[in-house]
């Protein structure tokens, strides 16, 4: 390995990092009141990923939280009307949880309330600027999640 390789892939992950916080915080400020980002994410997880159904524990791996994180989570997204969690029918003991109509609308107008922010991101960094970078990112997510399993 090369030290400025080194150096290079160590700048881009503490870059992607700061990113990550400073855009975290700027979606935070934009959702409405008892939705959190993490709650967000599991909402948009669900859309994104069309799935009808997921258990606490396959989110909690999705997410890399522990179960009772991955739980208080859904309990607070559940007391909003956003998912619902009951008994896994194959399972007596396991639970599943599923986006509501309530909870896919959420995500939306989460979205929408972000638009703003996006249009004046988009006004500072080009549309084609950001496509060029996701094979890159794709490939980095796509590594990084193979190392975790």
């Amino acid at each position: 390995m090369k030290k400025q390789d080194a150096e290079s892939a160590f700048r881009a992950l503490t870059l992607i990092g700061i990113v990550s916080q400073l855009s975290e915080a700027a979606l935070t400020r934009r959702l409405e009141d008892g939705l959190s980002a993490a709650g967000f994410r599991v909402l948009n997880h669900f859309v994104v990923r069309s799935l009808e159904r997921q258990s606490p524990s396959s989110l909690a791996n999705a997410f890399q939280v522990t179960k009772g994180a991955m739980t208080n989570t859904l309990s607070r997204l559940e007391a909003l009307g956003y998912v619902r969690v009951e008994s896994d029918p194959q399972d007596g003991r396991g639970k599943i949880a599923r986006l509501t109509r309530s909870g896919h609308a959420a995500r939306s107008r989460a979205i929408a309330a972000i638009a703003p922010d996006l249009s004046h991101l988009l006004s500072k960094v080009s549309g084609p600027e950001f496509a060029s970078a996701l094979p890159f990112l794709e490939k980095l997510k796509d590594v990084l999640d193979a190392a975790r399993d």
